[in-house]
């Protein structure tokens, strides 16, 4: 059954933009009401195998529980993603990183401060709690926290990572409204949140922190020379 939750026109999202790294697991971050109440109803979703079409600080992602794959290997068969590719993962807090990641380098802690929650993915070592299914394989995971309340309340809420892949089909132009994620994926979600447009409606830009230097994997909304201002040695 697919549920289609709107985020009502006015209510205000802005002041939760300067979210830095939280310290509780539950969702008490003071959202509008009938917001809070349709995140719960996505948590509840994911904590039952569901995926989530969800609105972030870039495009429309696809939330899913990483620590289920079942819900996971749903994700790429919605996307129709080949299991090699791998997906990102949407963290609520940095502290997160110690679920997915180990022998991060300074690097990511600096960029990390810098520009989350933002659209910035690093590409850090992989934890053994992160499954091939999630990474392509790799021993690498990708990760990042939103610049956008709700993606960020449901990681709290659910307590884990979510998945946080362009909600669109492998191939197709990624989504910037719910309208679109239902015209391309239609009822294969369990349920949508209808956010409006995404703020910036470009991808995340990627720097990969597993080699010798950084180094710029794609392009997006994270300029280059943003990042090489903190981090002269990047390697475009």
């Amino acid at each position: 059954m697919l549920y289609s939750v709107k985020v009502t026109k006015g209510e205000d999202l802005t002041s939760f933009s300067s979210m830095r790294t939280p310290t509780t697991r539950a969702i008490t971050s003071p959202l509008p009401p009938a917001l809070q109440e349709q995140i719960h109803a996505a948590v509840a979703v994911l904590r039952n195998g569901g995926v989530v079409a969800v609105p972030t600080d870039t495009l429309y992602g696809l939330a899913a529980d990483f620590s289920s794959a079942s819900a996971v290997r749903r994700v790429m068969e919605i996307k129709g993603r080949p299991e090699a590719m791998g997906m990102p993962l949407l963290l609520s807090d940095a502290a997160d990183l110690s679920l997915v990641a180990i022998d991060l380098p300074k690097a990511a802690w600096t960029l990390a401060h810098r520009f989350w929650p933002g659209a910035l993915t690093l590409v850090v070592p992989r934890s053994p709690a992160v499954s091939d299914l999630v990474t392509g394989g790799r021993d690498t995971v990708a990760v990042r926290i939103p610049n956008h309340p709700v993606p960020i309340a449901i990681a709290r809420g659910l307590g884990r990572p979510i998945t946080g892949t362009s909600a669109n089909r492998s191939g197709q132009p990624p989504c910037q409204t719910a309208q679109e994620v239902r015209l391309q994926l239609g009822n294969a979600l369990d349920m949508i949140l209808e956010g409006g447009d995404t703020p910036q409606g470009i991808q995340s830009t990627i720097v990969d922190l597993t080699g010798p230097a950084p180094r710029l994997l794609r392009q997006g909304a994270v300029s280059l020379a943003a990042i090489q201002s903190i981090c002269p040695d990047l390697a475009p």
